[in-house]
């Protein structure tokens, strides 16, 4: 027997705007067969809407193993949830071809595979006969389930009643425990609750430990880092990485994000219009301009990331000891100093927020990435995140023509 789990060549999925992929009922037919003539007229006798077409997928390719647990991960409209539903036969490709070897259980969005009218018992059985499974096997996984779930008190209640945390939960209990060779799940674990969340992740740990196949959709990248050593990026609808989980998310974190940053300033809320960083010699120099529609005293805050995303060191001159507080202005530079022997050789990525101690007026994200390179570490110092750094701050006043000194000063 092959250890080839999924093999995918060349998929390719067109759509047309204007035109959503539709499943038809007979209801839907009978109402497609009456409008007709209308739609007709409407389009000037041609018979049809003018539509444009997009490849939501194109030229994708892939093979995955049994056993293999694989992080797919891309921005909105990357393809992603297209890629899913092609691979759980919900949709056909435009292009190309899917290979499986081994029974789907899939959890794309809420509503996927249960039937409305049924009750979370009836749901249960259904999906255990439509993965092929005995109703003695069924029987003796439906406690457990029913118990992950947390729904016992509603097994036999519709599903259309249930809550959309509680639905989630059943699907996900469904998909679960009812043993598929692959298991396919989206974002929509994002759903659940923050305790409901780590327990389905410890549930897919404990999927993938026995053997199984798993696909796993998810923007949170210390969920990916955490289930996952191999990760596909997806990049308007073509793969951009394939490969271990750390490599493919740094590539992924380090996309659009640049040196430097520009922004046209808002005429309601202060505005960050330039934000800039470089390394030079043991010290990373952070630049950040601002502009505001009325007078306030800024709270600028940063935190630096490490490449896959884990938070290393932030403050903010809120937060320095002592407080440092910078006076009323409509515009202004801040300077940031920031020593590096104590961060190891690596990109970094800085998230930059704006403010005034009691609203947040500008949230940059993972904005800025800055490569330290040739320092190493001073093994017999803490790691960054568990100390403060000696951090610098000079804060000038932006006037028309010159640059007035409001000379506030950290020294190290």
């Amino acid at each position: 027997m092959s250890d080839t789990a999924i093999r995918v060549e060349g998929l390719g999925k067109l759509f047309q705007i204007g035109t959503p992929e539709q499943y038809q009922t007979l209801r839907d037919a009978l109402k497609e067969r009456v409008t007709a003539p209308f739609r007709f007229m409407r389009n000037g006798g041609s018979g049809k809407a003018s539509t444009e077409t997009f490849w939501a997928l194109r030229d994708v390719s892939f093979e995955v193993k049994h056993g293999e647990v694989i992080g797919i991960i891309g921005r909105n409209g990357a393809g992603k949830s297209t890629l899913l539903k092609i691979l759980s036969r919900i949709t056909g490709p435009t292009e190309g071809y899917v290979e499986i070897h081994g029974r789907v259980g899939s959890l794309l969005e809420v509503g996927t595979g249960f039937h409305q009218e049924l009750s979370g018992r009836e749901n249960i059985f259904l999906n255990g006969a439509i993965l092929g499974m005995k109703k003695a096997e069924i029987l003796r996984k439906f406690d457990e389930i029913v118990a992950f779930a947390e729904v016992e008190k509603f097994i036999d209640t519709p599903v259309k009643h249930y809550s959309s945390g509680m639905y989630v939960r059943l699907a996900f209990a469904v998909a679960a425990h009812l043993e598929p060779e692959i298991l396919i799940v989206d974002e929509v674990l994002a759903v659940g609750d923050q305790r409901f969340q780590e327990k389905c992740l410890k549930k897919m740990g404990e999927v993938g430990k026995q053997g199984r196949t798993i696909f796993f959709v998810s923007h949170s990248v210390p969920s990916i880092q955490r289930l996952c050593k191999r990760v596909i990026v997806l990049d308007k609808g073509r793969v951009s990485n394939d490969g271990p989980a750390m490599e493919a998310l740094a590539e992924y974190l380090s996309g659009d994000q640049k040196s430097t940053y520009f922004a046209t300033p808002s005429n309601s809320k202060p505005t960050i219009t330039m934000a800039g960083i470089e390394e030079t010699r043991r010290t990373l120099g952070l630049t950040v301009e601002f502009h505001s529609p009325f007078q306030f005293a800024p709270v600028l805050g940063f935190v630096i990331y490490d490449p896959v995303g884990n938070p290393v060191f932030g403050t903010s001159n809120r937060l320095e000891p002592p407080a440092i507080k910078i006076p009323s202005t409509s515009s202004g530079r801040i300077e940031v100093v920031i020593p590096t022997e104590h961060f190891r050789p690596n990109r970094y990525l800085i998230s930059l927020w704006l403010g005034d101690g009691y609203t947040d007026y500008c949230e940059l994200p993972k904005v800025l990435q800055v490569e330290i390179s040739g320092l190493q570490m001073d093994k017999s110092s803490q790691e960054v995140g568990s100390m403060r750094l000696p951090v610098e701050w000079n804060i000038r006043k932006i006037a028309a023509v010159t640059e007035e000194a409001v000379s506030l000063f950290k020294g190290a």
